[in-house]
């Protein structure tokens, strides 16, 4: 498998363009499920939860092209309305397409979802939901089977913000005639994301003034064409980069005011930003980061999938920080890796206690998740030494090319195959 060999303290200069966000681009391709006609999205990373999605499309009686950041899917035969376990067990997102499907055909069989090691990540959310507009949902060997004589519009309340169950349950409602009403729902920007490409499909979706979505569905849905929006949880990654380095670095293409709360709190810490329309300027700085206590919440609060980064960065800050992760109880398994680069990070349950060192060594670590692993590669970019980082596999599948960009701002970062490549 792929590893980083990262020589550390190089100085980093330049701009750095972010791309689509993984996060809004899988739903929107899920979409696609909903018609038979064409369906063209662009600014679609290539990474590997993005071709997983594109497998589980063609598996389901979909014709998919992609090239260049641009997808193209068409009908091609009849769509299936089941899922081998296979696919499924690569990522969690996968569990989005039982909405569309169970719209489809009014009854789907779709494999319980793997992914990310982050502890329990329930789709009770998502059933329940799906039983409210009149599925009937089991479990048998593994499998989720959903079915519906008729499905009908509702009045959904979500025990928790969930985005998989908003999205999911969104287009759901989007081919079901008449109102459904979605409250406590998640208020991410890719959730903005998804309404907009099911309302050029024919749908209405809007939020109230009571922060609910409202979803007027159709007998039948078209085509679109659709750019994604800018991935806030890329762009923020790179911020942190930047910040954590002392380098002088423009994040460009991206969406400021998705990482407000970021942005506010880099300069609190001591962070010089200018701040634009469309792009956010990490200047350099002398002196020490102040340390921060934070708390992860539903947008618009602390991203969850910008925690373990923000951890690398606090490990250089001057005394005690304090993180206190309220979404995923499995977050922190970058820490012992962090650890081993000489930070000092301690925790206990949804806490991470983190006192600031003056620097980071290199060191030989292991990625355990998508976000955790790019906190490495951070602490990589910092450490005085070489870092090496196994099982890159899981940043691949949420950044693009993150070596190439970071090289192209002065980092040297080379990937290799150690069962296939000679030093």
């Amino acid at each position: 498998m792929d590893r980083f060999l990262i020589e550390g303290g190089h100085a980093l200069q330049g701009t750095v363009k972010a791309g689509g966000s993984k996060n809004a681009c899988l739903p929107i391709l899920v979409a696609s499920l909903l018609t038979d006609d064409s369906f063209v999205l662009h600014r679609v990373p290539n990474l590997r939860d993005v071709r997983t999605t594109l497998k589980i499309l063609t598996a389901l009686g979909k014709k998919v092209s992609f090239s260049d950041g641009t997808v193209h899917i068409t009908a091609d035969g009849n769509l299936k309305n089941s899922l081998p376990y296979e696919l499924v067990k690569q990522m969690r997102a996968s569990f989005w397409v039982a909405g569309p499907l169970l719209a489809r055909f009014r009854e789907a069989v779709i494999p319980l979802p793997g992914g990310c090691a982050l502890g329990a990540r329930p789709v009770d959310i998502h059933l329940k939901g799906f039983e409210r507009l009149g599925a009937v949902c089991q479990n048998e060997s593994g499998n989720v089977i959903l079915s519906a004589k008729k499905l009908e519009p509702a009045k959904i309340t979500l025990r928790f913000p969930s985005v998989g169950a908003t999205q999911n349950l969104m287009m759901c409602a989007a081919l079901i005639p008449g109102e459904t009403v979605l409250e406590n729902v998640a208020k991410e920007p890719e959730i903005d994301d998804v309404a907009a490409v099911l309302n050029k499909m024919g749908a209405e979706v809007a939020s109230d003034d009571k922060g609910r979505l409202i979803i007027r569905g159709r007998h039948t849905l078209h085509g679109t064409e659709h750019t994604v929006v800018a991935d806030r949880i890329e762009s923020g990654s790179y911020m942190i980069a930047a910040a954590a380095c002392r380098a002088d670095v423009t994040v460009t293409d991206c969406v400021p005011e998705h990482n407000s709360i970021l942005l506010e709190y880099l300069q609190e810490a001591g962070v010089p930003l200018d701040i634009g329309g469309n792009f956010v300027h990490v200047k350099p700085y002398c002196g020490s980061l102040k340390p921060m206590r934070i708390r992860t919440a539903p947008y618009p609060g602390f991203a969850t999938d910008l925690q373990p980064q923000w951890m690398a960065l606090m490990a250089l800050a001057a005394g005690a920080s304090e993180i206190d992760e309220t979404i995923f109880e499995n977050r922190f398994m970058a820490a012992p890796e962090l650890v081993r680069m000489g930070a000092d990070i301690v925790t206990e349950k949804t806490i991470a206690h983190i006192n600031g060192v003056k620097e980071l060594t290199g060191a030989h670590v292991m990625a355990s998740d998508l976000r955790g692993g790019f906190s490495l590669l951070i602490a990589g970019l910092c450490a005085k030494g070489t870092t090496e980082i196994e099982r890159i596999y899981h940043i691949d599948r949420g950044y693009e090319n993150p070596e190439g960009k970071l090289n192209a701002l002065g980092a040297r970062i080379t990937r290799y195959n150690p069962d296939k490549d000679e030093f």
